[in-house]
């Protein structure tokens, strides 16, 4: 998928860009599949504001996607390539032989008319998903499970994928984009191939009401509130931060912190982390 850029004709328009969508085949998604889907406003259960940022956006329907990819030994056929507001790789439509209809992450080169299945005998091909120990080793796959019937959790993301690097035991070992190695167990679900729509973090907005149209509110600085609002508030004109760190609202560092707990039981599934 292309990205098409625009002549400068308004300032909202210099440098902007967007995708050609040339590998969506209908604008019209399946009736069956769609739920409604509520705007929180970044707001709880209480009204309390939880998360900033967020407000607005145009209205969106929420299409059920099969991450856990269940339907064994069924062959299906895909019948279109959809856009997804909700997310930034597209979907696949895909026509069982048994009548049912179902939504997956749609791979990169997978075409309209292609056949997919799901199951330990399904062959090495993109689209169809097996159980991780029975997919070779460097293959390339995405949407993988963290715990067998779950769903899928990793790559899920346009563009992004894993490579199989080996076995250990009843493990897989899986290497990642952000170079991380991980075990994942053998009898987890994975697809083959790497999720498409990779152009997508190409894309310049070019405005701020493209943003707004996704949801997303205007963030403030910290350096240009008052004291009393923002640890890096306050000053004559152009101040630094004033402290050794950057920090949140709320006083605590917010560059170079690690956050994931010392305490978490998949820590000793980790091979080795993520490259700096």
């Amino acid at each position: 998928m292309a990205i098409k850029k625009y002549k400068p004709t308004t300032n909202g328009r210099r440098g902007m860009s967007t995708l050609t969508n040339s590998e969506i085949t209908t604008s019209t998604p399946e009736k069956s599949l769609l739920v409604s889907k509520s705007k929180t406003g970044g707001r709880n259960n209480q009204g309390r504001m939880t998360v900033r940022h967020i407000g607005g956006g145009a209205k969106q329907k929420y299409r059920i996607i099969d991450f856990k990819r269940n339907k064994l030994g069924v062959p299906g056929r895909v019948a279109t390539i959809e856009y997804d507001p909700n997310r930034n790789a597209n979907i696949a439509l895909i026509n069982y032989r048994d009548g049912e209809k179902r939504y997956i992450i749609a791979p990169k080169d997978l075409t309209v008319g292609t056949f997919i299945e799901s199951g330990t005998e399904a062959d090495i091909k993109v689209g169809n998903a097996l159980p991780l120990a029975n997919i070779p080793v460097g293959t390339t796959i995405h949407c993988i499970e963290l715990q067998p019937g779950a769903g899928a959790a990793m790559c899920r993301a346009a563009g992004s994928s894993a490579q199989i690097l080996g076995r250990e035991d009843k493990y897989v070992l899986i290497r990642l984009q952000s170079g991380e190695t991980r075990k994942v167990l053998g009898t987890c679900m994975a697809t083959i191939g790497a999720v498409g729509n990779e152009d997508y973090e190409l894309v310049n907005w070019g405005k701020a009401g493209r943003t707004r149209h996704l949801g997303i509110r205007p963030t403030n600085r910290g350096s240009v509130m008052n004291p009393n609002d923002h640890p890096h508030g306050g000053g004559e004109g152009r101040s630094p931060v004033g402290r050794k760190a950057p920090m949140t609202p709320w006083g605590k560092k917010a560059m170079g912190v690690k956050t994931r707990s010392s305490k978490k039981k998949s820590n000793k599934l980790i091979v080795s982390r993520k490259k700096k």
